[in-house]
């Protein structure tokens, strides 16, 4: 009498990670995109807030600050913000102001680095007027 076999076959443990590595190689770049979108929407609340800070220095000194992390009282005035460190880590954000325009000007851009470099968006701006830019494609605001 035969003793009855246990366990899977060498060909069906193969067939098990076949099945897993493909379900694998079509989830990983759905979620690395998911990943990059949500780096890019944290960028964005940002530099939102940036804008409406600037706004608020604006009507308290009638000209832009000069710098996002400077101490409004330094020369020249900053807003005294802190980068979040989960922007910083993506994302290069830059302010360039013109006080000397009239109405005085200033435009706030946000430059992918490291892995997020791959975000189809690319650059993200934003202006005194709200005026939302994206240096790549799709639907980035």
């Amino acid at each position: 009498r035969a003793a009855s076999a246990r366990g899977f076959t060498l060909i069906e443990l193969m067939i098990t990670v076949a099945i897993i590595a493909i379900l694998a190689a079509v989830a990983l770049p759905s979620y690395q995109d998911y990943v990059r979108k949500s780096r890019r929407a944290d960028a964005q609340s940002f530099l939102s807030e940036v804008v409406a800070r600037q706004q608020h220095f604006l009507v308290d000194r009638r000209a832009y600050a000069e710098s996002i992390t400077a101490a409004t009282n330094a020369t020249p005035a900053g807003l005294g913000m802190t980068i979040p460190t989960n922007v910083s880590s993506y994302y290069t954000v830059t302010i360039a102001t013109n006080n000397g325009a009239s109405p005085p000007s200033f435009t706030v851009t946000g430059t992918p680095t490291g892995s997020q470099t791959s975000e189809k968006c690319g650059t993200l701006t934003i202006n005194q007027s709200g005026t939302k830019t994206a240096s790549g494609t799709g639907t980035c605001w």
